[in-house]
Protein backbone atom coordinates (compact mmCIF):
# COMPACT_ATOMS: atom_id res chain seq x y z
CA UNK A 1 0.00 0.00 0.00
CA UNK A 2 2.85 2.32 1.33
CA UNK A 3 4.61 1.38 -2.09
CA UNK A 4 1.37 2.08 -4.27
CA UNK A 5 0.63 5.53 -2.92
CA UNK A 6 4.31 6.64 -3.05
CA UNK A 7 4.43 5.72 -6.92
CA UNK A 8 0.93 7.87 -7.50
CA UNK A 9 2.56 10.80 -5.29
CA UNK A 10 5.54 10.29 -7.41
CA UNK A 11 3.70 10.95 -10.59
CA UNK A 12 1.48 13.37 -9.65
CA UNK A 13 4.86 15.27 -8.34
CA UNK A 14 6.42 15.06 -11.69
CA UNK A 15 3.04 15.73 -14.12
CA UNK A 16 2.54 18.66 -11.75
CA UNK A 17 6.25 19.89 -11.95
CA UNK A 18 6.66 19.25 -16.10
CA UNK A 19 3.28 21.15 -16.33
CA UNK A 20 4.41 24.35 -14.81
CA UNK A 21 7.89 24.48 -16.28
CA UNK A 22 6.08 23.94 -19.95
CA UNK A 23 2.13 24.87 -20.54
CA UNK A 24 3.48 28.53 -20.02
CA UNK A 25 4.44 28.15 -23.58
CA UNK A 26 1.24 27.47 -25.08
CA UNK A 27 1.42 29.65 -28.35
CA UNK A 28 -1.85 32.17 -27.30
CA UNK A 29 0.95 34.96 -28.23
CA UNK A 30 3.02 33.01 -30.49
CA UNK A 31 5.59 35.41 -32.90
CA UNK A 32 4.62 35.01 -36.28
CA UNK A 33 6.95 36.12 -39.12
CA UNK A 34 5.91 39.42 -40.80
CA UNK A 35 4.94 38.83 -44.80
CA UNK A 36 5.91 41.31 -47.19
CA UNK A 37 5.19 41.25 -50.88
CA UNK A 38 7.56 44.35 -53.03
CA UNK A 39 6.92 45.24 -56.00
CA UNK A 40 8.80 48.08 -58.00
CA UNK A 41 7.34 49.71 -61.40
CA UNK A 42 7.80 52.80 -62.80
CA UNK A 43 9.90 54.73 -60.07
CA UNK A 44 7.74 53.80 -57.27
CA UNK A 45 8.26 50.86 -54.91
CA UNK A 46 5.68 49.22 -53.16
CA UNK A 47 5.98 47.51 -49.81
CA UNK A 48 2.80 44.96 -48.93
CA UNK A 49 2.85 44.10 -45.28
CA UNK A 50 0.90 41.42 -43.00
CA UNK A 51 2.31 42.13 -39.63
CA UNK A 52 1.69 42.17 -35.93
CA UNK A 53 2.20 46.13 -35.14
CA UNK A 54 1.67 45.85 -31.62
CA UNK A 55 4.55 43.23 -31.21
CA UNK A 56 7.02 45.63 -33.16
CA UNK A 57 5.76 48.70 -31.56
CA UNK A 58 6.43 47.00 -27.80
CA UNK A 59 9.65 46.91 -28.30
CA UNK A 60 10.36 43.12 -27.29
CA UNK A 61 13.16 41.71 -28.48
CA UNK A 62 11.16 39.19 -31.41
CA UNK A 63 14.45 37.79 -32.43
CA UNK A 64 14.76 36.27 -29.05
CA UNK A 65 11.30 35.12 -28.25
CA UNK A 66 8.62 32.35 -29.65
CA UNK A 67 6.38 33.97 -27.98
CA UNK A 68 5.26 37.51 -26.34
CA UNK A 69 4.64 35.89 -23.00
CA UNK A 70 8.19 34.88 -22.56
CA UNK A 71 9.56 38.42 -22.90
CA UNK A 72 10.37 40.34 -19.66
CA UNK A 73 8.15 43.54 -20.96
CA UNK A 74 5.09 40.97 -22.36
CA UNK A 75 3.26 43.49 -20.53
CA UNK A 76 4.26 46.03 -22.76
CA UNK A 77 2.96 44.22 -25.58
CA UNK A 78 -0.67 43.17 -23.66
CA UNK A 79 -1.14 46.42 -23.33
CA UNK A 80 -1.11 47.61 -26.71
CA UNK A 81 -3.01 44.28 -27.72
CA UNK A 82 -5.60 45.70 -25.59
CA UNK A 83 -5.93 49.29 -27.31
CA UNK A 84 -8.97 49.89 -30.24
CA UNK A 85 -7.44 49.80 -33.49
CA UNK A 86 -7.87 53.16 -34.35
CA UNK A 87 -5.16 54.05 -31.46
CA UNK A 88 -2.66 51.19 -33.01
CA UNK A 89 -3.07 52.65 -36.53
CA UNK A 90 -1.77 56.16 -34.91
CA UNK A 91 1.15 55.20 -33.67
CA UNK A 92 2.14 53.93 -36.84
CA UNK A 93 4.46 56.96 -37.76
CA UNK A 94 6.54 56.89 -35.31
CA UNK A 95 7.39 52.78 -36.39
CA UNK A 96 7.90 54.02 -39.79
CA UNK A 97 10.17 57.06 -38.69
CA UNK A 98 12.65 54.67 -37.02
CA UNK A 99 12.64 52.07 -40.03
CA UNK A 100 13.22 54.95 -42.35
CA UNK A 101 16.35 56.50 -40.47
CA UNK A 102 17.64 52.67 -40.65
CA UNK A 103 16.95 52.64 -43.93
CA UNK A 104 14.52 49.56 -44.37
CA UNK A 105 14.70 50.03 -48.41
CA UNK A 106 17.76 51.37 -49.73
CA UNK A 107 17.82 51.34 -54.39
CA UNK A 108 20.95 51.12 -55.80
CA UNK A 109 22.60 52.16 -52.19
CA UNK A 110 20.70 55.00 -51.59
CA UNK A 111 18.29 55.20 -48.95
CA UNK A 112 14.57 55.21 -49.98
CA UNK A 113 11.80 57.17 -47.63
CA UNK A 114 8.76 55.15 -47.55
CA UNK A 115 5.74 56.71 -46.74
CA UNK A 116 2.21 54.69 -45.43
CA UNK A 117 -0.59 54.59 -48.27
CA UNK A 118 -2.95 52.69 -45.91
CA UNK A 119 -2.98 50.71 -42.75
CA UNK A 120 -5.38 48.59 -41.72
CA UNK A 121 -5.39 46.94 -38.13
CA UNK A 122 -8.55 44.19 -37.93
CA UNK A 123 -11.20 44.34 -35.40
CA UNK A 124 -12.82 41.87 -33.32
CA UNK A 125 -9.97 39.51 -33.41
CA UNK A 126 -9.65 37.29 -30.20
CA UNK A 127 -7.36 39.60 -27.35
CA UNK A 128 -4.80 36.02 -26.75
CA UNK A 129 -4.34 35.73 -30.51
CA UNK A 130 -2.04 37.71 -32.52
CA UNK A 131 -3.62 40.82 -34.30
CA UNK A 132 -2.21 40.46 -37.67
CA UNK A 133 -2.28 44.51 -39.72
CA UNK A 134 -1.91 45.48 -43.58
CA UNK A 135 0.16 47.69 -43.87
CA UNK A 136 0.85 49.44 -47.39
CA UNK A 137 4.23 51.36 -47.96
CA UNK A 138 5.32 53.34 -50.67
CA UNK A 139 8.46 55.22 -51.81
CA UNK A 140 9.76 56.34 -54.77
CA UNK A 141 13.04 54.86 -56.55
CA UNK A 142 15.11 55.98 -59.54
CA UNK A 143 13.98 55.02 -63.18
CA UNK A 144 17.14 53.91 -63.49
CA UNK A 145 17.32 51.75 -60.56
CA UNK A 146 19.07 47.94 -60.95
CA UNK A 147 18.58 46.68 -57.73
CA UNK A 148 16.75 47.13 -54.02
CA UNK A 149 17.97 45.50 -50.56
CA UNK A 150 15.74 45.40 -47.82
CA UNK A 151 17.52 45.66 -44.35
CA UNK A 152 14.76 43.89 -41.88
CA UNK A 153 15.33 46.03 -38.40
CA UNK A 154 17.47 43.67 -35.55
CA UNK A 155 14.51 42.64 -32.76
CA UNK A 156 12.03 42.48 -35.55
CA UNK A 157 11.34 38.76 -35.76
CA UNK A 158 11.45 36.68 -38.95
CA UNK A 159 10.51 38.45 -42.15
CA UNK A 160 8.92 36.27 -45.58
CA UNK A 161 9.84 38.52 -48.13
CA UNK A 162 8.42 38.04 -51.92
CA UNK A 163 9.07 39.82 -55.22
CA UNK A 164 5.96 40.49 -56.89
CA UNK A 165 5.33 41.41 -60.59
CA UNK A 166 8.48 40.19 -62.78
CA UNK A 167 9.27 36.36 -64.09
CA UNK A 168 11.97 34.82 -61.60
CA UNK A 169 11.18 36.40 -58.65
CA UNK A 170 13.12 36.64 -55.70
CA UNK A 171 11.90 35.08 -52.19
CA UNK A 172 13.70 35.13 -49.33
CA UNK A 173 13.51 34.56 -45.17
CA UNK A 174 15.35 37.48 -43.54
CA UNK A 175 16.14 36.92 -39.83
CA UNK A 176 15.69 39.84 -37.69
CA UNK A 177 18.95 42.46 -38.55
CA UNK A 178 20.05 40.78 -41.90
CA UNK A 179 19.16 42.32 -45.22
CA UNK A 180 18.35 40.34 -48.41
CA UNK A 181 20.95 40.26 -51.18
CA UNK A 182 20.55 43.01 -53.99
CA UNK A 183 17.04 42.23 -55.41
CA UNK A 184 17.05 42.86 -58.97
CA UNK A 185 14.37 44.60 -60.27
CA UNK A 186 14.24 43.17 -63.99
CA UNK A 187 13.91 39.80 -62.10
CA UNK A 188 16.04 36.63 -61.96
CA UNK A 189 16.71 36.53 -58.49
CA UNK A 190 14.72 32.97 -57.86
CA UNK A 191 16.40 31.05 -55.93
CA UNK A 192 17.40 27.07 -57.73
CA UNK A 193 15.49 24.39 -56.85
CA UNK A 194 18.80 23.37 -54.25
CA UNK A 195 18.46 26.97 -53.17
CA UNK A 196 14.82 26.44 -52.06
CA UNK A 197 16.00 22.51 -50.72
CA UNK A 198 18.31 24.05 -48.87
CA UNK A 199 16.65 27.10 -47.09
CA UNK A 200 13.34 25.31 -45.86
CA UNK A 201 15.16 22.77 -43.97
CA UNK A 202 16.30 25.00 -41.27
CA UNK A 203 12.35 26.41 -41.59
CA UNK A 204 11.07 23.19 -40.67
CA UNK A 205 13.66 22.38 -38.04
CA UNK A 206 13.05 25.74 -35.92
CA UNK A 207 9.46 24.69 -36.48
CA UNK A 208 10.31 21.11 -33.86
CA UNK A 209 13.37 22.65 -31.92
CA UNK A 210 12.98 25.25 -30.22
CA UNK A 211 9.10 26.30 -31.42
CA UNK A 212 7.40 23.20 -31.51
CA UNK A 213 6.75 22.15 -28.10
CA UNK A 214 3.82 20.50 -28.59
CA UNK A 215 5.17 18.54 -31.38
CA UNK A 216 8.26 17.45 -29.29
CA UNK A 217 6.04 16.27 -26.62
CA UNK A 218 4.04 13.89 -28.84
CA UNK A 219 7.46 12.71 -30.07
CA UNK A 220 8.58 12.34 -26.78
CA UNK A 221 5.48 10.46 -25.94
CA UNK A 222 6.66 7.77 -28.43
CA UNK A 223 9.59 7.60 -26.93
CA UNK A 224 8.50 6.62 -23.42
CA UNK A 225 6.19 3.45 -24.45
CA UNK A 226 9.07 0.78 -24.84
CA UNK A 227 12.53 1.11 -23.89
CA UNK A 228 13.00 -1.47 -27.30
CA UNK A 229 13.59 -0.06 -30.37
CA UNK A 230 11.56 -1.91 -33.00
CA UNK A 231 8.11 0.00 -31.32
CA UNK A 232 9.99 3.04 -31.76
CA UNK A 233 10.17 2.44 -35.18
CA UNK A 234 7.25 1.48 -36.04
CA UNK A 235 5.42 4.59 -34.45
CA UNK A 236 7.86 7.02 -35.86
CA UNK A 237 7.74 5.41 -39.29
CA UNK A 238 3.61 5.97 -39.09
CA UNK A 239 3.83 9.28 -37.82
CA UNK A 240 6.38 10.41 -40.58
CA UNK A 241 4.44 8.48 -43.04
CA UNK A 242 0.81 10.22 -42.21
CA UNK A 243 2.07 13.72 -41.89
CA UNK A 244 3.83 14.50 -45.29
CA UNK A 245 0.39 13.14 -46.52
CA UNK A 246 -1.30 15.97 -45.05
CA UNK A 247 1.86 18.76 -45.22
CA UNK A 248 1.76 18.02 -48.62
CA UNK A 249 -1.97 18.21 -49.24
CA UNK A 250 -2.32 21.80 -46.78
CA UNK A 251 0.56 23.17 -48.77
CA UNK A 252 -1.20 22.24 -52.22
CA UNK A 253 -4.53 24.22 -50.71
CA UNK A 254 -6.16 20.56 -51.20
CA UNK A 255 -6.90 20.25 -47.45
CA UNK A 256 -7.76 23.21 -45.13
CA UNK A 257 -8.86 22.51 -41.52
CA UNK A 258 -9.19 25.89 -39.17
CA UNK A 259 -6.85 26.13 -36.47
CA UNK A 260 -9.18 25.95 -34.10
CA UNK A 261 -10.09 22.57 -34.69
CA UNK A 262 -6.87 21.53 -35.79
CA UNK A 263 -4.46 22.77 -32.56
CA UNK A 264 -7.18 21.17 -29.80
CA UNK A 265 -6.54 17.53 -31.43
CA UNK A 266 -3.20 17.92 -31.28
CA UNK A 267 -2.96 18.38 -27.91
CA UNK A 268 -5.42 15.74 -27.59
CA UNK A 269 -3.17 13.61 -29.22
CA UNK A 270 -0.40 14.10 -26.98
CA UNK A 271 -2.36 13.32 -23.51
CA UNK A 272 -3.90 9.72 -25.76
CA UNK A 273 -0.20 8.78 -26.29
CA UNK A 274 0.79 9.50 -23.02
CA UNK A 275 -1.95 8.59 -21.09
CA UNK A 276 -1.82 5.28 -22.98
CA UNK A 277 2.23 4.76 -21.50
CA UNK A 278 1.10 4.32 -18.33
CA UNK A 279 -1.23 1.56 -19.15
CA UNK A 280 1.01 -0.20 -21.19
CA UNK A 281 4.64 -1.24 -22.04
CA UNK A 282 4.70 -2.54 -25.22
CA UNK A 283 3.02 -2.14 -29.04
CA UNK A 284 -0.32 -2.89 -29.55
CA UNK A 285 -1.48 -3.52 -32.66
CA UNK A 286 -4.00 -0.86 -33.21
CA UNK A 287 -1.48 1.56 -31.68
CA UNK A 288 0.52 2.35 -35.15
CA UNK A 289 -2.61 3.21 -36.61
CA UNK A 290 -3.63 5.64 -34.35
CA UNK A 291 -0.28 7.53 -34.32
CA UNK A 292 -1.04 7.32 -37.93
CA UNK A 293 -4.04 9.07 -37.25
CA UNK A 294 -2.46 11.39 -35.33
CA UNK A 295 0.27 12.12 -37.94
CA UNK A 296 -2.46 13.57 -40.13
CA UNK A 297 -3.59 15.85 -37.78
CA UNK A 298 0.10 17.30 -37.15
CA UNK A 299 0.75 17.37 -40.68
CA UNK A 300 -1.98 19.86 -40.84
CA UNK A 301 -0.21 21.74 -37.93
CA UNK A 302 2.83 21.87 -40.52
CA UNK A 303 0.90 23.04 -43.04
CA UNK A 304 -0.36 26.18 -41.47
CA UNK A 305 3.14 27.13 -40.52
CA UNK A 306 3.71 27.05 -44.16
CA UNK A 307 1.24 28.75 -44.80
CA UNK A 308 1.80 31.58 -42.88
CA UNK A 309 5.50 31.48 -44.23
CA UNK A 310 4.59 30.78 -48.04
CA UNK A 311 6.31 28.76 -50.41
CA UNK A 312 7.73 30.06 -53.91
CA UNK A 313 5.49 29.18 -56.20
CA UNK A 314 8.46 27.94 -59.23
CA UNK A 315 10.25 26.00 -56.01
CA UNK A 316 6.99 24.57 -54.65
CA UNK A 317 8.16 21.05 -54.66
CA UNK A 318 11.74 21.62 -53.38
CA UNK A 319 10.80 23.78 -50.69
CA UNK A 320 8.21 21.42 -49.39
CA UNK A 321 10.78 18.57 -48.88
CA UNK A 322 13.26 20.87 -47.69
CA UNK A 323 10.58 21.68 -45.16
CA UNK A 324 9.61 18.34 -43.86
CA UNK A 325 13.21 17.33 -43.87
CA UNK A 326 13.73 19.81 -41.35
CA UNK A 327 10.96 18.50 -39.10
CA UNK A 328 12.15 15.16 -39.15
CA UNK A 329 15.71 15.90 -38.49
CA UNK A 330 13.71 17.82 -35.63
CA UNK A 331 11.71 15.09 -34.77
CA UNK A 332 15.45 12.73 -34.53
CA UNK A 333 17.38 15.73 -32.94
CA UNK A 334 14.45 15.29 -29.61
CA UNK A 335 14.76 11.53 -29.90
CA UNK A 336 18.75 11.07 -29.75
CA UNK A 337 18.48 13.79 -27.09
CA UNK A 338 16.01 11.82 -24.69
CA UNK A 339 17.75 8.82 -25.52
CA UNK A 340 21.28 10.16 -24.41
CA UNK A 341 19.60 11.22 -21.17
CA UNK A 342 18.24 8.12 -20.39
CA UNK A 343 21.00 5.85 -21.63
CA UNK A 344 22.91 4.97 -18.81
CA UNK A 345 19.75 4.25 -16.33
CA UNK A 346 18.38 2.17 -19.33
CA UNK A 347 22.39 0.12 -19.27
CA UNK A 348 22.03 -0.40 -15.39
CA UNK A 349 18.33 -1.57 -15.87
CA UNK A 350 19.68 -4.00 -18.14
CA UNK A 351 22.40 -4.80 -16.22
CA UNK A 352 25.06 -3.47 -18.57
CA UNK A 353 26.17 -0.68 -16.73
CA UNK A 354 27.72 0.34 -13.37
CA UNK A 355 25.26 1.85 -10.68
CA UNK A 356 27.42 3.72 -8.35
CA UNK A 357 29.37 6.13 -11.60
CA UNK A 358 25.60 6.11 -12.97
CA UNK A 359 24.31 7.61 -9.55
CA UNK A 360 26.95 10.00 -9.84
CA UNK A 361 26.36 11.03 -13.50
CA UNK A 362 22.74 11.73 -12.74
CA UNK A 363 23.23 13.88 -9.71
CA UNK A 364 25.58 15.66 -11.35
CA UNK A 365 22.91 15.98 -14.15
CA UNK A 366 20.78 17.37 -12.26
CA UNK A 367 22.50 19.61 -9.84
CA UNK A 368 23.75 21.66 -13.01
CA UNK A 369 20.54 21.71 -14.47
CA UNK A 370 19.13 23.64 -11.76
CA UNK A 371 22.36 25.62 -11.10
CA UNK A 372 21.99 26.89 -14.90
CA UNK A 373 18.19 27.37 -14.49
CA UNK A 374 19.54 30.69 -11.86
CA UNK A 375 22.47 31.64 -14.68
CA UNK A 376 21.66 34.49 -17.13
CA UNK A 377 22.39 33.01 -20.54
CA UNK A 378 20.95 35.68 -23.22
CA UNK A 379 22.56 34.28 -25.90
CA UNK A 380 21.54 30.69 -25.34
CA UNK A 381 17.76 32.14 -24.28
CA UNK A 382 17.87 33.71 -27.90
CA UNK A 383 18.77 30.74 -29.51
CA UNK A 384 15.91 28.80 -27.90
CA UNK A 385 13.60 31.65 -28.50
CA UNK A 386 12.00 31.01 -25.37
CA UNK A 387 13.36 31.13 -21.38
CA UNK A 388 16.06 28.48 -21.04
CA UNK A 389 14.25 27.09 -17.63
CA UNK A 390 11.52 26.20 -19.97
CA UNK A 391 13.75 23.14 -21.42
CA UNK A 392 16.14 23.03 -18.22
CA UNK A 393 13.91 21.94 -15.24
CA UNK A 394 12.42 18.90 -17.62
CA UNK A 395 15.63 17.78 -18.34
CA UNK A 396 16.52 18.38 -14.58
CA UNK A 397 13.30 15.95 -13.55
CA UNK A 398 14.20 13.19 -15.81
CA UNK A 399 18.11 13.03 -14.62
CA UNK A 400 16.46 13.12 -11.50
CA UNK A 401 14.59 10.10 -12.14
CA UNK A 402 16.88 8.29 -14.21
CA UNK A 403 18.94 8.57 -10.60
CA UNK A 404 15.72 7.10 -8.89
CA UNK A 405 15.46 4.48 -11.14
CA UNK A 406 19.13 3.03 -10.41
CA UNK A 407 19.12 3.80 -6.80
CA UNK A 408 15.92 1.70 -6.64
CA UNK A 409 17.16 -0.89 -9.55
CA UNK A 410 16.25 -3.94 -7.68
CA UNK A 411 12.34 -2.78 -7.72
CA UNK A 412 10.82 -4.69 -11.04
CA UNK A 413 10.48 -2.39 -13.80
CA UNK A 414 12.37 0.41 -12.39
CA UNK A 415 13.03 2.13 -15.18
CA UNK A 416 9.03 2.28 -16.13
CA UNK A 417 8.07 2.87 -12.95
CA UNK A 418 10.36 6.28 -12.37
CA UNK A 419 10.92 7.55 -15.31
CA UNK A 420 8.43 6.40 -18.32
CA UNK A 421 5.41 6.62 -16.33
CA UNK A 422 6.26 10.20 -14.10
CA UNK A 423 7.63 11.00 -17.54
CA UNK A 424 4.50 10.18 -19.69
CA UNK A 425 2.23 11.58 -16.52
CA UNK A 426 3.85 15.14 -17.10
CA UNK A 427 3.36 14.93 -20.67
CA UNK A 428 -0.14 14.42 -20.11
CA UNK A 429 -0.54 16.85 -17.77
CA UNK A 430 0.52 19.31 -20.12
CA UNK A 431 -1.27 18.03 -23.36
CA UNK A 432 -4.77 18.21 -21.56
CA UNK A 433 -3.87 22.00 -20.39
CA UNK A 434 -3.13 22.69 -23.47
CA UNK A 435 -6.13 21.09 -24.83
CA UNK A 436 -8.54 22.92 -22.36
CA UNK A 437 -6.88 25.82 -22.95
CA UNK A 438 -6.94 25.95 -26.79
CA UNK A 439 -11.32 24.88 -26.12
CA UNK A 440 -12.44 27.46 -23.67
CA UNK A 441 -9.79 29.83 -23.22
Amino acid sequence: MSKTLYSVILKLAYAVLLSSAVAGAARAHEVVPTIADLTVAEGAADLELRVNLEALMSGIDLDAVADTNDAENAGDYDSLRALPAEQIAARVPDLLAAWNAAPLLRADGEAVNLATVSVTVPEDVNAELPRISEWVLQGQVPLAARGVVVAWPAGSGAMVLRQQGVDEPYTGYLEGGTQSPEIELAGGGQETAWQAFMSYIPVGFDHILPKGLDHILFVLGLFFLSTHLKPLVWQVSAFTAAHTVTLALGALGLVTVPGSIVEPLIAASIVYVAVENIFTSGLNPWRPFVIFGFGLLHGLGFASVLGEFGLPSDQFVPALIGFNIGVEIGQLTVIAIMALCVWQALRVARGEGGADGAKRLYVGLAVAALVLCFVPMPGVAAALEAPVPLFLVPLGLVFTACFLSVQFRQTAGAYRRFVAIPASAGIAAVGAYWFIERVFL
